[in-house]
């Protein structure tokens, strides 16, 4: 997966080191969750669905509309309204005297509106915040393991002065939501959650039946310090809610740009970034996480590499393992699987170029694996161009989804067109600044045989301008659900952050891996060829 966002030769991005090593290790190390909890964590949900509706009433549910009246905290009378809708759109409006307060999830981008302030996009934790929220409202707590939702018992707790059972809800982010229930009604009593990075709790009461599903007439939000009694005055089930209820508002957007001139352009800069950061060495940190199937961490790995670009991939090579470095004996077989990694590498080249060239001679186009512009302009479809600020630039940013006129054929775009998201664009550069995406399905490699990546896995890759000269990797996170020979699903994090980017000349390269005060010494010949290995301070030019 380390080069999985290169699959999307459009904007040639590469996400992070390969994650399926966390797969490999996975396999071999085993754990149990706690059956006792667990079961217990099942029977509560088993009893609220029974409660609220039943399975059958409960998964019919496509859209949840629900609007009310309230007043606030400090007098002043608004509106409320809630609306969900299959499988992964919600949106939440508190309207005070003609100004919102707006959080809503649209199924590709999270995004929100504070009261007389303009709609602006979430990033990072606050996007994944908005779209756990969107995920468990969807949800109903039907079949959570569907959706890869963990649900695990946290204990006994007091709402309102009265005894509930207190479950904590865990997305395939990570993202967790503590939900509390009534022991005797079994019916959900309050949640409480961060969302868009603000401290909610809600309280619930006057449970009536709307089409055989009990649902909460009166609300209790509590949100920044601020308090809102809800009394809802409209609950519908199923009812007509349009897409465009949850995309971003409409006189926030801009015009879509020509997209097949704009991509072109990215791809053609990016081309020539991959040329210019060859010329550039850094240092990564990696943080992997293997989790249980109730959530809980199972695993936890901290690496540091030090890093240079070879003919577009990344050449690492280990220096620390969990905060520590490495013995003399585990640096040298580090720096041994760099030297064979270069020397891989570099054959794959003359291979690629000796088959360009036979293909040349032969006056036809060398067939390439990577989905290129037009395979990904077909296979996605492009909604809501908004111009925002983005770390200090302006940018362009608009989300993208599947086609569903497109008919894939070859593997790649099929991956494509499983894809959905936002990207971001600096609008100077043409550099793509942020990506977010995540599979809409399950993306099936030899028909699932050797490996099923889980819908809901997702990637996020960020890049920034270094040293006024070259665009470069700053920050990568993977969340993995995979399925793999077969075996029993994997869930995994992957979070890696990029820094301390040297310029350096090809030619310092041969003394780089010389121990200290050796910098004078001849350098090695040509072949092999010289390595960029773990050092305390490399030679610069």
């Amino acid at each position: 997966m380390r080069n999985f966002l290169r699959g999307i030769a459009f904007l040639h991005l590469s996400l992070m080191r390969t994650p399926f090593r966390i797969i490999l290790i996975a396999l071999i190390l085993t754990g149990t969750a706690c059956p006792a909890r667990a079961q217990e964590a099942g029977k509560i949900v088993a009893q609220y669905v029974k409660a609220a509706g039943g399975s059958k009433a409960l998964s019919k549910i496509q859209t949840l509309t629900l609007e009310g009246t309230f007043t606030s905290g400090d007098g002043k009378a608004g509106t409320y309204t809630l609306d969900t809708k299959l499988p992964n759109r919600y949106y939440m409006e508190l309207l005070v005297n003609e100004k919102s307060w707006i959080e809503a999830y649209n199924g590709k981008s999270a995004w929100h509106q504070t009261a007389g302030g303009e709609p602006g996009t979430l990033v990072g934790p606050e996007g994944m915040q908005l779209e756990a929220t969107a995920q468990y409202y969807n949800s109903h707590l039907v079949n959570p393991k569907k959706i890869k939702m963990a649900v695990t018992f946290v204990g006994h707790a007091q709402v309102r002065g009265k005894d509930a059972l207190q479950l904590e809800v865990t997305a395939p982010t990570g993202v967790k939501l503590q939900v509390f229930f009534d022991p005797q009604t079994h019916l959900i009593v309050k949640e409480a959650a961060t969302v868009g990075g603000v401290e909610e709790e809600i309280l619930y009461d006057d449970y009536r039946a709307v089409e055989g599903v009990k649902l909460p007439h009166k609300i209790e939000l509590h949100r920044a310090g601020d308090k809102y009694d809800i009394s809802v005055t409209r609950a519908v089930i199923s009812g007509t809610v349009g897409e465009r209820v949850f995309d971003f508002p409409k006189k926030s957007q801009v015009q879509l740009p020509d997209l097949r001139a704009l991509f072109k352009e990215i791809d053609e800069n990016q081309k020539a970034t991959d040329k210019i950061r060859e010329n550039y060495a850094g240092s990564q940190s990696e943080e992997e996480m293997e989790f249980e199937g109730d959530g809980r961490v199972k695993k936890r790995e901290a690496s540091e590499y030090t890093f240079f670009y070879l003919n577009g991939h990344e050449v690492t090579t280990l220096v620390k393992k969990d905060g520590k470095e490495l013995s003399a004996e585990d640096q040298k077989k580090e720096n041994d699987k760099t030297r064979k990694r270069i020397e891989e590498l570099q054959k794959r080249e003359a291979k690629k170029e000796a088959k360009e060239e036979k293909a040349r001679q032969a006056g036809k186009e060398e067939d390439k694996d990577e989905p290129g512009i037009e395979v990904f302009l077909r296979a996605c479809q492009f909604v809501n161009p908004r111009r925002e600020r983005f770390r200090g630039l302006d940018v362009l940013v608009f989300d993208f989804e599947p086609n569903p006129d497109f008919k894939p054929r070859k593997l790649v775009e099929k991956i494509v067109q499983k894809l959905a998201g936002v990207v971001w664009v600096d609008e100077k550069a043409h550099q793509v600044a942020r990506l977010e995406a995540y599979f809409v399905g399950d993306v099936k490699i030899a028909g699932g045989l050797l490996a099923n990546l889980q819908k809901g896995t997702s990637f996020v890759f960020e890049q920034a301008f270094v040293n006024n000269e070259v665009w470069l990797p700053t920050y990568g996170e993977a969340h993995i659900g995979v399925r793999f020979l077969l075996v029993k699903g994997i869930k995994a994090r992957v979070v890696t952050r990029y820094w301390d980017y040297k310029k350096f000349n090809v030619e310092t390269l041969s003394t780089i891996a010389k121990p200290k005060g050796a910098a004078d010494a001849p350098r090695d010949p040509p072949n092999p060829p010289p390595v960029r290995l773990r050092v305390d301070k490399p030679a610069i030019q």
